[in-house]
């Protein structure tokens, strides 16, 4: 950290001439390699944007700031950039779109070159020359000639490709050439239906945003960087001050601030000014927390990406119930856009808190709007006829309009939001820095109001020593509940899908020798050309993974997928893949009338992914493979989890073989040869999709023992062997099937090893009473805990299930 003049502050805009040149990946790799070097550096955006400053935060363990003069005034900027940097040795301020382009009919106002010109910054354009030569210099210096105001001092070449073309480009340039950056795909930050995904959302944000700084330190020339930042001159400007800017209230009231991943949006001032204006700001996670922090008098929640989590917060069902009655008993609250729809009746046909009576969903239209908002009568932030600067960025929409509210803001013509003097909701963004009065009148609500209670405590029930004893269940990730939590010892499993006998002789020798061969990197090609002559083809459309779980983590990462649909209820690894890498996942519902058998047509046609199980885990429903190949379109991928078909008698309806376009097929050899530890399955697809997923793994994510299993499994005398597994298993479960029926009891027609079956509410409890553990089904979507999954055992197995039943008398006399 410095000390230096007031004025004085090292600095440089990273731009572009466009959008999509790498400019994030730029600025966001300088700061990050700025830092490295053991400096302070202070990362800053232009614009609205809350999701590159997320990144820029990780790359300078700073808050990252934004500079908009549209939403905080002309004259806050420079004040704005000095507070934000105070103590940095540099400052690095990414633009926004191409560094011309504004807010649209005002002639640039608010744009790159807008703020590079009110702070006197000097400009590095990042130029994309993947497609470009000479044409590059006629861009450059039009674009440094356009705006006499505007000092583009420098030029960082991205995605460059051969050493001809790059020499080409040079001299066609008349500014200096900082750095020569070249194609690296792999540090692409990935996005979803508003944008890049944001770091908050991302386990691995920082390790990305290392490797960019390692990345731009090699290709360009921090010290000549560091020279352009040294050369802005001094601002005639004062540092922000929050403490100038509001009165503090008495009684430092607790002001209760949404976070964690659902709630990634906010900017750093607004806390600031909360703070001076004496609240005390504590965060919360609407995903996990389970109350409200303790003596909570006011309640921020921001934006985010509600939609994306919106499971995990409908089951967090004890926080949602204190808000909705804290919020009705007049707690002071403000909520936008994402906090907005976390008050709503519902979102996506999810319940959520029931504050404000309408409810919202996904729909195709992108709002984007950059407006001047007018408020439109007296509320707990606002006085009729206030305006302000703001931005509304959502492709969710009301459903209707919600009644018995005034409206908050006419945008455009259009009335939009919920107001009272408690409450101020909308889709609308506001920077609370240029409307220091806002804070200043939520902080006075906040500590005139009554705490909410705490909720009242609840006595946990003491422990019972025995072997009924279920482990935690994971409240909040159902999608995470596999049947081995169900197990425990002296409980009899029934719950697992593992198959129950012995590995063969075999098997054991092949998982020995690669234990001896692990002395060595593993090497998959062998398996490869293996499984391949296995489903007849070629060992490039084949990839071996570690289990089918690193799989669907490959698909889920694979692409930007804009509509992803999973059939369930299915196996829930898929979906959960699919949330972890940040995609929104539409639920197509098998119907328990048609037996939960696929229907094509439910499917809607945008979706580009479309994943299901056949046979259906925990279903056991053998899918048509000509049902599964009507879901095929251009530009989609439809991927079939084909995890248990090798329980299936000639591994019927297959599609491991058919080589059309847009068919992945998943299989996994864990459950069918006892390998769970192992962890060893396969991707089978066209040549172009598997390397799209090959070049996504993890270097030596297949163990060498992997290797030898899978060459073992997919030779002659496995198959042989499989097809006499799966014989073995229809028979048992047709005696297990018959047991059932004869107690009454539905079961679902199951082709796997396993069956789905409705005992009853609290069957599964008491069976574990009984020393006999199944699989809870109400984790699975589209089931409730009246059903249960059974793995398929030999007869004198189903007996003492059987047994069991008659003895905790949970079936029909």
């Amino acid at each position: 950290m410095v000390t230096r003049p007031a004025g004085h502050l090292p600095r440089l805009v990273v731009a572009a001439p466009s959008t999509g040149q790498g400019k994030t990946t730029i600025a966001t790799g300088l700061m990050a390699a700025l830092r490295a070097r053991g400096l302070e550096v202070s990362g800053h955006k232009v614009g609205p944007d809350y999701i590159d400053p997320g990144y820029h935060a990780v790359a300078t363990g700073r808050p990252g700031r934004n500079l908009d003069p549209h939403q905080v005034g002309v004259e806050r900027i420079a004040p704005l950039l000095l507070h934000g940097a105070r103590g940095a040795d540099v400052a690095v301020v990414e633009g926004v779109m191409g560094l011309h382009d504004g807010r649209l009919g005002t002639d640039g106002f608010a744009s790159t070159a807008h703020v590079a010109a009110i702070t006197r910054t000097p400009v590095v354009l990042v130029v994309d020359i993947a497609r470009m030569s000479r044409s590059t210099g006629a861009l450059v210096a039009g674009m440094a000639a356009y705006d006499p105001a505007v000092e583009v001092v420098g030029v960082v070449l991205n995605r460059a490709g051969s050493a001809r073309n790059v020499e080409e480009v040079r001299r066609s340039l008349r500014l200096p050439v900082l750095g020569v950056v070249p194609r690296e795909e792999s540090l692409a930050t990935p996005s979803r239906h508003l944008g890049l995904v944001p770091a908050g959302e991302r386990d691995e944000a920082a390790a990305l945003v290392t490797r960019l700084g390692e990345h731009v330190a090699r290709h360009v020339d921090l010290d000549a960087v560091l020279d352009v930042a040294r050369s802005a001159p001094d601002l005639d400007a004062t540092p922000w001050d929050p403490a100038r800017e509001v009165t503090p209230v008495p009684g430092g009231p607790v002001v209760a601030v949404a976070g964690g991943r659902a709630f990634t949006f906010a900017y750093a001032e607004t806390e600031e000014l909360l703070a001076a204006a004496g609240c005390r700001v504590v965060r919360f996670d609407p995903l996990t927390d389970p109350a409200l922090p303790d003596g909570t008098q006011a309640l921020l929640l921001g934006g985010g990406f509600p939609e994306v989590h919106v499971g995990e917060l409908a089951r967090n069902t004890a926080l949602l119930a204190q808000v909705r009655e804290a919020v009705a008993a007049g707690l002071p609250t403000v909520a936008e856009c994402a906090g907005m729809l976390y008050l709503l009746d519902s979102l996506d046909d999810v319940p959520m808190a029931g504050v404000i009576g309408t409810s919202a969903a996904m729909s195709e239209r992108l709002v984007l709007r950059y407006p001047v908002a007018r408020a439109v009568g007296d509320s707990l932030l606002t006085r009729a006829g206030e305006e302000v600067g703001g931005h509304e960025f959502h492709r969710t929409a009301l459903t209707r309009a919600a009644r018995g509210w005034t409206p908050a803001w006419e945008v455009d013509r259009e009335l939009i939001g919920v107001a009272s003097p408690t409450l101020h909701a909308s889709y609308l963004h506001v920077h609370w820095a240029g409307h220091p009065h806002l804070a200043q009148r939520f902080a006075e609500a906040a500590a005139a109001a009554v705490p909410v209670p705490a909720p009242p405590a609840v006595e946990p029930p003491a422990p019972v020593a025995s072997v009924v004893d279920l482990p935690p269940d994971p409240l909040l990730e159902p999608l995470l509940h596999h049947g081995d939590r169900e197990v425990g010892p002296g409980l009899l499993d029934l719950a697992v899908n593992v198959h129950p006998e012995p590995r063969p002789a075999w098997l054991e020798r092949a998982l020995a020798e690669g234990v001896r061969a692990s002395t060595n990197y593993p090497d998959p090609t062998p398996a490869r050309a293996a499984i391949a002559e296995l489903h007849r083809r070629r060992p490039d459309e084949v990839l071996v993974t570690a289990g089918a779980a690193e799989a669907f983590e490959l698909v889920a990462r694979w692409k930007q997928w804009r509509h992803v649909v999973v059939v369930h209820p299915q196996f829930t690894e898929p979906h959960a893949a699919l949330e972890r890498a940040g995609h929104r996942v539409t639920v197509v519902p098998c119907r328990a009338e048609d037996g939960y058998r696929l229907d094509p047509a439910a499917v809607p046609e945008d979706a580009d992914l479309v994943v299901l199980g056949n046979p259906t885990n925990p279903t056991g429903v053998l899918h048509p493979a000509a049902e599964i190949l009507r879901l095929r379109r251009p530009k989609r991928v439809v991927l079939v989890d084909e995890a248990f078909i090798d329980t299936v008698e000639g591994e019927r309806e297959s599609l491991a073989r058919d080589r059309r376009r847009g068919l992945l097929v998943v299989r996994s050899l864990t459950k069918h040869w006892s390998l769970p530890g192992i962890r060893v399955g396969y991707v089978v697809g066209s040549e172009r999709s598997i390397a799209g997923l090959a070049a996504r793994q993890v270097p030596w994510s297949v163990s060498t023992p992997a290797v030898h299993a899978a060459l073992a499994c997919t030779g002659p005398v496995a198959v042989a062997e499989a097809g006499r597994r799966a014989a073995r298993i229809a028979a048992w479960r047709s005696v297990l099937v018959a047991g059932l029926a004869e107690r009454g009891v539905e079961v679902v027609e199951s082709q796997a090893s396993f069956v789905l079956a409705r005992l009853g509410a609290g069957a599964r409890e008491a069976l574990r009473g009984q020393g006999v553990a199944v699989r809870r089904a109400d984790t699975f979507p589209g089931l409730d805990g009246s059903w249960v999954r059974i793995a398929v055992r030999p007869p004198e197995t189903t007996a003492l299930l059987l047994g069991a039943l008659d003895a905790c008398a949970l079936v029909p006399s």
